[in-house]
């Protein structure tokens, strides 16, 4: 991409149109509905990774899923796994933990840490999602939109400092677009869902993306939309104003106020 284009996107990523940034990538992606009418859910294979062929992809509520000898694939689910923050509500239990808990939450602190620890398999052969598809290509990927203020993490840190769990995933407008999370300490993963949708409430984020079902996301309070449903409403959410989530911008936050109606504490005000 060439470097005025790159400066373009990340200049202007709080107010381009759903329609730019559909034409962002040097792709035309074809319509899932019309390419899928099935529902199996693959609608493309080839193209790149670049920024703008992401941009633009998930515009179009596609996403990148293969592994690392096979062809880029391109998905669109059918349906379409959700969650509403202002829906969500944390189980009696995790309102327990985290009420006792020394953890503490953050934003974008360890991107790095975080990818990393998603493209793990997990010591006790369990899983909080599909890891093998999270290879060095699209690491380097997500690391760059990551720098470019597209892609955010939210870690847990246990009373030592140490990373015990995460996610990561990419905000566009009104929507995040969830990737993969990871624990290494029970329910740390959990955690880490719960503080990313306080922060989706605070910056008036309205959906999270969690693409494909699974029970550990049910578990979490997540729902299905027919795909239909979900690409009409997402030119509606990428039209909303992007905030701005920033490391220095707030506080490393104690899980035991997660319950709070606000718990991340804005320390630069923008």
């Amino acid at each position: 991409m060439a470097a005025h284009q790159r400066q373009r996107i990340v200049t202007d990523q709080g107010r381009l149109s759903p329609e730019a940034l559909k034409r962002l990538g040097r792709y035309d992606f074809p319509d899932p509905i019309h390419a899928d009418p099935e529902g199996i859910g693959l609608i493309a294979m080839g193209g790149d990774l670049a920024m703008s062929t992401l941009l633009s992809a998930y515009a179009q509520g596609l996403f990148p899923w293969f592994n690392t000898d096979e062809p880029i694939a391109w998905w669109c689910p059918e349906p379409r796994c959700v969650l509403y923050p202002d829906g969500y509500a944390p189980s009696k239990s995790l309102r327990r933990q985290a009420k006792n808990s020394p953890w503490q939450i953050s934003v974008n602190r360890a991107f790095d840490e975080v990818i990393h620890a998603c493209s793990l398999p997990r010591q006790d052969g369990l899983s909080d999602g599909e890891h093998t598809w999270i290879h060095d290509e699209m690491i380097a990927a997500y690391t760059e939109l990551h720098q470019q203020g597209f892609a955010h993490s939210i870690e847990v840190w246990d009373e030592s400092g140490v990373l015990i769990g995460g996610l990561y995933g990419l905000k566009l407008g009104g929507i995040y677009f969830g990737e993969s999370m990871f624990h290494h300490a029970s329910n740390a993963s959990k955690i880490a869902f719960w503080g990313l949708v306080q922060l989706c409430r605070a910056t008036d984020v309205a959906l999270i993306d969690c693409q494909l079902e699974n029970p550990h996301l049910m578990s979490l309070g997540a729902s299905t939309l027919p795909r239909a449903d979900f690409l009409q409403r997402l030119d509606d959410l990428l039209a909303l104003p992007s905030p701005v989530w920033q490391s220095q911008d707030y506080a490393l936050t104690p899980v035991n106020t997660l319950h709070e109606r606000a718990p991340w504490q804005r320390v630069n005000i923008r």
